[in-house]
C-alpha cells in the first residue's frame, strides 16, 4: 500500500479524500471546506471507513479516493 494524504471535509458529513504522495491534490480539496487531516502508511494508521483496495481502485480511475470516516465513540462519564 502506498502513502496515502488525507483531507477532511469541514462539513459534518464525515468525508475524507485520500490522495497518494505522489499525485497532485485535486483543486477541490484545496478550497476553504477542506484540512489536511494527516497521513496513512499503512493499514495501522487508516483510520475506520478506509479501505486499501478500494483506494486503489479510485486513484486509478480518479487519481483520488473519496471515503466516509468514522469516529470511535468513547463512553461518556
Amino acid at each position: 500500500m502506498c502513502a496515502y494524504n488525507l483531507f477532511r471535509s469541514n462539513r459534518a458529513d464525515g468525508l475524507l479524500c485520500a490522495v497518494p504522495e505522489e499525485r497532485s491534490v485535486p483543486p477541490f480539496v484545496t478550497g476553504p471546506r477542506w484540512t489536511f487531516d494527516g497521513r496513512v502508511d499503512g493499514d495501522r494508521s487508516a483510520p475506520l471507513g478506509f479501505d486499501g483496495k478500494a483506494a486503489e481502485a479510485g486513484v486509478r480511475f480518479n487519481g483520488f479516493y473519496l471515503f466516509a470516516g468514522f469516529r470511535k465513540r468513547t463512553p461518556d462519564h
